[in-house]
């Protein structure tokens, strides 16, 4: 699953922030380690679980089914912090944390408690099996 998610989200994201910053511009890395609650926890923090805790609506749609009902107490403070970092940024251009520089790596975590914060990159070990690799685009016809 790592795996398929470096492929799909992680990797490319880390690239085109990469070559963003050697263009002069500024991109803030952020990974959501959150774990959706629902179904005993085993979607993890799936894509898309950021849709409903950015935008607050934690009591339909998507985030029933990623969350049941009521949200937890863990969705309600990652909401509000994703929230904040999002509006900031919106507003100021500025989400509270580091531009992305390839030396330092820090990226925003997303989780409850001492888990979330700002730290270097969480998942190194994937990004160091990836480094060099080309990535291609997927044909998603077949």
């Amino acid at each position: 699953m790592l795996a398929h998610s470096d492929r799909m989200f992680r990797i490319p994201s880390l690239h085109l922030a990469h070559a963003h910053s050697l263009g002069g511009g500024r991109s803030h890395l952020y990974e959501l380690t959150w774990p959706a609650p629902a179904a005993g926890g085993v979607l993890g923090a799936c894509h898309g679980l950021d849709v409903p805790l950015v935008f607050g609506v934690l009591d339909q749609g998507l985030a029933l089914q990623l969350l049941g009902t009521p949200a937890p107490a863990g969705a309600v403070d990652v909401s509000a912090q994703m929230q904040t970092a999002w509006t900031a940024f919106a507003r100021d251009g500025d989400p509270g944390w580091p531009a992305h520089e390839e030396e330092r790596q820090l990226t925003r975590v997303f989780d409850t408690g001492e888990r979330g914060g700002v730290a270097r990159y969480p998942e190194q070990a994937s990004r160091d099996l990836w480094a060099g690799r080309t990535i291609e685009v997927l044909d998603l016809q077949d």
